[in-house]
């Protein structure tokens, strides 16, 4: 259940461009959410260059530098309702990366676990065709709680296996 006035950090897995508007939506559009993009998609997608700027922190996933990491933590810090798909692309059987539980434990926000499901062609395909989407947000949790299932995992490899956790939660949603 998502409280008024609290802050969280939405996970959902990322499968097209279409996931962050329909993630959008689905949190309500008086709660406005503000997205981690890479940086590539103000070159990718010109016609979307607007709301990815409006809407989001971009960061260069290739060299993340300093900077980035700055200008992340500060929106994170700033706005109430974080999106991150940690996949971070739109490719199959990829590792999640660990930046929604770094930014989850350095903000003390709840991870939110988001599952989009789709029936028909997901993407939409020419000629359109639409999916039937179903979104299902799930309880909030804290790294704390997803911790307590990795107890024994080393520090170096914590992070990266509490996210693989936090999808298997968004995977259960």
């Amino acid at each position: 259940m998502i409280r008024r006035g609290q802050g969280y950090i939405a996970v959902a897995r990322h499968r097209s461009y279409w996931d962050a508007p329909i993630l959008a939506a689905a949190m309500g559009w008086p709660n406005r959410l503000h997205f981690v993009a890479r940086k590539g998609l103000l070159r990718k997608l010109p016609v979307l260059r607007p709301f990815v700027r409006l809407f989001s922190t971009t960061i260069d996933r290739d060299a993340f530098r300093l900077a980035d990491y700055r200008r992340l933590r500060a929106a994170v810090k700033r706005e109430r309702l974080i999106g991150i798909f940690p996949e971070g692309t739109t490719r199959h059987r990829v590792e999640p990366k660990a930046g929604a539980v770094h930014f989850a434990r350095i903000s003390g926000k709840p991870l939110l676990p988001v599952n989009i499901q789709t029936s028909g062609p997901y993407p939409p395909r020419y000629p359109v065709r639409f999916p039937r989407v179903t979104v299902t947000i799930g309880e909030p949790i804290t790294v704390e709680e997803l911790a307590a299932a990795v107890d024994k995992v080393p520090t170096l490899r914590r992070e990266q296996e509490l996210s693989a956790l936090l999808m298997q939660r968004v995977d259960a949603v």
